[in-house]
C-alpha cells in the first residue's frame, strides 16, 4: 500500500507544497463546514421552538382556565389557531386539529407530552418530521396544557441547502487554494530556477558571478551565500591545482633539460664506457632530483599536513642546489657560510627548493657574479642571494612574488614567473620568509630567513 501512495506524491517541490497547502486547507475547511452546519441546524431548531412557543402563547389566550373546568373561547379566526394545536384539561383532550384523529401518530405524540411527566418538546419520525411542544397554562383549572406542532420539512430543507451550498463553496475554495498556491510557489521558486540555470551553465565555476548578490528572500539569500562559499572553495581548489601543476612544471624543467641535453650529447658521437657511465650518473642524479622535487611540492600541497621538520648542513645543501642548476661558464658563483657547520632547521630537499628559484633568477640576470652567503640570524638562519645584474625595476618590485608576473616577458629569458612565489610559499610553510632587498644596489639581493636547527 505504501508504494502506490508514494507514486502519487508529486516529484516537484512546487507540487508537494501545493499538495500540503491543499491538504491543510481541506482539513480546515472541513472542520469549519461541519461546525457551521451544526450551528445552523441548532439555530433552525431554536427558530422552530420559538415559533411553537409563540403559537402556543397565542392559543393560550383563547383558553379559559379561570373556572373549575377548562374552556375554549371560539374566535373569528379560530381555524388558524386550531391548525396543529391540541388543548388538554389534565389528561382529557378538549380540542384537536380537524385533520387528525385521536389515534393518529401526532395525537399520540401530543398525548405523550401531556402525560410524559416533564418533557416539553418531541419530534416524530417519518418522511416529514414534525416537532411538538407543550405549554402548561396557569389557573385554578389545574392541568390545562396547549400542545402545538410544526412541520420541520422547510427547516430541514434549509439546513440541507446550507450544507450543499457550503460543500460547493468548499470545492471552489479548495480549487482556488491549489491554483493560487501553485502560482505563488512557482513565483517564489523562480529565483531558485535562475540560480540553478546559473550553476549549470558553462563557466559557472571559473566566472566571477555570485548567487548572493541579487535581492532575494532571506532563505534564498542564505542559500546563495552558501553556494557562493562552496564556489569559492571550488575555485580555490582549482587555483591550487593549477598552481601546483605550474610549479611542478617549472621545477621539473631544469632536471628534464639536463637529461635531454645529456642524452643528445651521448647520442651525437660514439662514446666510451666511461662517458656512458658519466651520462648514466647525470641522468640518475637528475631523476633523483625530479623525485625529490615531486615529493617536496606534493607534501607541501597537502592541506593540513605539517611540513616534516629536519636539520641540514646549510653550505652543503646550497652547493648541491647550485650544481643542479649548472651555472653558465662566464659567471662566477660564490657560495660561502659564516660557519661551515651552520645548520638549518628544515630538510635538505626543502632548503634546495626554496633557494633554487632565487639562484636561478640571479644566474639568469647576473652579468658576471652571483654570491650566496649563509650566516646566523637572531631569528635563525639568514641566506643572502646577490647578483650584479640590472636589478628589479622599482614599479615591478611589489609584484615580484605574485604568481605569473614578470617584469619584462619579452626579455628573451625563460621563466614563467612562478619561482619566486614558490620560494616564498615554501619558506612560509616552515615559519620562514623570503624578501627582496630594495635598498641594495647595484644588482638584486634576495634574503631568506629560516628557523634554526
Amino acid at each position: 500500500m505504501i508504494a502506490p501512495l508514494t507514486r502519487l506524491v508529486p516529484r516537484t517541490l512546487r507540487g508537494r507544497l501545493s499538495l500540503v497547502a491543499l491538504t491543510s486547507a481541506a482539513i480546515l475547511i472541513t472542520v469549519l463546514t461541519v461546525a457551521f452546519n451544526m450551528v445552523a441546524r441548532q439555530h433552525l431548531e431554536h427558530q422552530a421552538d420559538d415559533e411553537l412557543r409563540t403559537r402556543a402563547a397565542a392559543v393560550a389566550t383563547t383558553v379559559d382556565t379561570g373556572g373549575p373546568v377548562v374552556g375554549v373561547h371560539e374566535g373569528a379566526h379560530d381555524e388558524l389557531l386550531d391548525s396543529n394545536v391540541w388543548i388538554y384539561g389534565g389528561t382529557r383532550l378538549i380540542e384537536r386539529p380537524p385533520n387528525t384523529t385521536v389515534h393518529s401518530p401526532l395525537s399520540r405524540a401530543a398525548h405523550g407530552l401531556v402525560t410524559g411527566g416533564g418533557r416539553r418538546c418531541t419530534t416524530t419520525g417519518g418522511p416529514r418530521p414534525v416537532h411538538l411542544c407543550a405549554l402548561p397554562l396557569p389557573g385554578p383549572a389545574s392541568g390545562a396544557t396547549v400542545v402545538t406542532a410544526l412541520d420541520l420539512a422547510p427547516y430541514r430543507s434549509s439546513a440541507d441547502t446550507l450544507l450543499f451550498g457550503s460543500l460547493a463553496l468548499d470545492a471552489v475554495m479548495l480549487a482556488c487554494t491549489y491554483t493560487l498556491t501553485r502560482l505563488a510557489v512557482g513565483r517564489a521558486l523562480r529565483p531558485v530556477r535562475a540560480m540553478t540555470d546559473q550553476a549549470t551553465q558553462e563557466g559557472a565555476v571559473t566566472s566571477g558571478e555570485r548567487f548572493g548578490t541579487a535581492r532575494l528572500p532571506a532563505e534564498l539569500s542564505r542559500l546563495g551565500t552558501s553556494l557562493d562559499a562552496l564556489l569559492d572553495r571550488i575555485r580555490a581548489l582549482l587555483r591550487h591545482e593549477r598552481q601546483l601543476t605550474a610549479e611542478l612544471s617549472h621545477e621539473l624543467r631544469t632536471p628534464l633539460s639536463r637529461i635531454i641535453a645529456e642524452l643528445d650529447w651521448w647520442r651525437a658521437h660514439p662514446r666510451t664506457a666511461a662517458d656512458t657511465r658519466a651520462t648514466h650518473t647525470v641522468i640518475s642524479d637528475a631523476a633523483a632530483s625530479m623525485h625529490t622535487i615531486c615529493d617536496t611540492l606534493l607534501l607541501d600541497a597537502r592541506e593540513g599536513v605539517p611540513t616534516v621538520p629536519g636539520t641540514t648542513l646549510t653550505l652543503a645543501a646550497l652547493r648541491h642546489a647550485a650544481r643542479q642548476l649548472d651555472p653558465p661558464a662566464h659567471l662566477m658563483l660564490v657560495i660561502t657560510a659564516q660557519d661551515p657547520r651552520l645548520r638549518t632547521g628544515v630538510s635538505a630537499a626543502l632548503l634546495e627548493r626554496i633557494v633554487s628559484p632565487l639562484l636561478a633568477n640571479s644566474l639568469r640576470y647576473a652579468r658576471s657574479r652571483v654570491t650566496v652567503h649563509a650566516r646566523h640570524d637572531p631569528d635563525g638562519v639568514r641566506i643572502d642571494v646577490t647578483d650584479d645584474g640590472p636589478g628589479v625595476p622599482p614599479p615591478y618590485a611589489e609584484q615580484l612574488f605574485v604568481p605569473g608576473r614578470r617584469a619584462d616577458p619579452g626579455d628573451a629569458h625563460g621563466g614563467a614567473g612562478l619561482g619566486l612565489p614558490l620560494a616564498r610559499r615554501l619558506a612560509r610553510s616552515v615559519g620562514g620568509e623570503v624578501r627582496y632587498d630594495a635598498a641594495h644596489t647595484p644588482g638584486a639581493r634576495f634574503t631568506v630567513r629560516l628557523p634554526p636547527a
